[in-house]
């Protein structure tokens, strides 16, 4: 075993037996999601169901009816009708979310024509709106869905001071608008040497970079308050949204690294009282009381990014030293430079259990731990009745790396695994 089991897995699953994969063939993953059915009333049967809303059910069964979730519990209890068709996996969890991602917008083929998520033409752009760009029948949305991940937060990415806004998206892959959860989720931000101006053009410096950021928010004070006043002042989609952040509706999602980069962040949002995610983060282990009292999470660098640059000090226990500090975070995959510009976030949560992350805090983050910090544990990130019926199909232990993913449901929708 290259990774432990969950203790509960091991106690619960038989030895010896042969994983039978969700009953559908797996081909290469095309460009235009293939639906393995679109049965609108089925039971998931699992060896051991994870409902991440209490403790493991030996050989549960989840009902799943019109792209909900109607009945969980041990299967002698979820009672179906003869003819219901069935599933069955070794392992059966949530379906996992990506807490931060450029999937969509940063797109497979790495040419310019693909790449959507930072616009340089100006150093501070929040009415750029992720809807606008995204790409759901990009190859990788597909091939994450291959991989149990039926949910991402997206967007613009590092590379500008405010590149612009973020969304929730589902990775069914038909169009933005069927898929969609939250249309603004947070808006990104960068501080640090990733939001320096390039020939001469600002921000130059790390102090330009937080004061036009301060700048920023004091302009978009004054024009909410001028709005207010007078609702015929003329319309600014650029300070629009900045005021949802300034009204505590939509959070700040901070790209930084560096310890007195994280420290600026918390300054920031203190003063003027907005909400702040902190992404990346490599040096948090350095500040995680002032995180901790700031009440701020983290989505922690991918275990397996490259440490050089800000990251220089970045490490593959950043998710295990964030846990220890009791510091709330989800897993992401993060932006990749470099092809196939995705990492897949359960292989990171697997690196990150190698490196002293408790299984069951990886599951957490990739599940009802980033539903909670993106806003939509109401829809997903548990296995409850009333839920989006959102699943991932395991053979073995998810976090295993000789395990596959041998199906996928997304709000009722089932989908092959991907290919072997």
């Amino acid at each position: 075993m290259i990774l432990p089991l969950l203790v509960s897995f091991a106690a619960a699953m038989p030895q010896g037996e042969t994983p039978v994969p969700v009953p559908v063939p797996a081909p290469a993953v095309p460009a235009v999601p293939a639906a393995a059915s679109t049965g609108k009333t089925f039971v998931v049967l699992a060896e051991t169901l994870v409902t991440m809303a209490g403790a493991p059910i030996p050989n549960g069964a989840v009902l799943v009816r019109d792209g909900k979730i109607e009945k969980v519990g041990p299967a002698t209890e979820v009672a179906a009708g003869a003819d219901v068709p069935v599933l069955r996996a070794k392992i059966v969890t949530p379906g996992l979310i990506d807490a931060h991602s450029t999937v969509g917008l940063s797109g497979s083929r790495n040419v310019p024509h693909d790449q959507d998520q930072v616009e340089k033409s100006a150093p501070i752009q929040p009415e750029l709106r992720a809807l606008d760009a995204f790409h759901p029948r990009d190859e990788l949305v597909a091939w994450l869905r291959g991989f149990g991940i039926t949910t991402v937060h997206t967007g613009h990415g590092p590379g500008a001071l405010v590149s612009g806004q973020t969304m929730v998206v589902k990775t069914h892959g038909r169009s933005v608008e069927a898929d969609v959860v939250v249309p603004l989720a947070m808006v990104a931000v960068t501080l640090g040497d990733g939001s320096r101006g390039r020939e001469g053009k600002a921000p130059g410096t790390r102090a330009k970079s937080v004061a036009m950021l301060r700048e920023h928010l004091q302009k978009a004070r004054e024009y909410v308050a001028k709005r207010q006043k007078d609702p015929d002042t003329a319309l600014d989609l650029a300070m629009e949204t900045t005021g949802k952040v300034l009204a505590g509706e939509v959070p700040l999602l901070v790209t930084v690294h560096r310890a007195h980069d994280i420290l600026a962040a918390l300054r920031v949002a203190k003063e003027f009282g907005v909400k702040i995610v902190l992404d990346g983060a490599a040096e948090a282990y350095l500040v995680g009381p002032e995180i901790l009292a700031a009440g701020c999470a983290v989505i922690p660098h991918p275990a397996m990014a490259r440490t050089g640059g800000e990251l220089k000090n970045g490490t593959m226990e950043l998710a295990k030293l964030l846990h220890d500090a009791k510091v709330p975070f989800a897993l992401q995959s993060g932006y990749e430079s470099y092809v196939p510009k995705t990492r897949v976030v359960l292989w990171e949560a697997g690196v990150a259990v190698g490196r002293g992350l408790p299984a069951d805090a990886a599951l957490r983050a990739l599940t009802i731990d980033a539903a909670k910090l993106l806003g939509i544990a109401a829809r997903t990130g548990t296995l409850e009745v009333g839920k989006d019926a959102d699943l991932a199909m395991f053979d073995g232990d998810p976090f295993e790396y000789t395990t596959h993913c041998v199906g996928t449901v997304i709000d009722g929708v089932q989908y092959v695994g991907a290919p072997r």
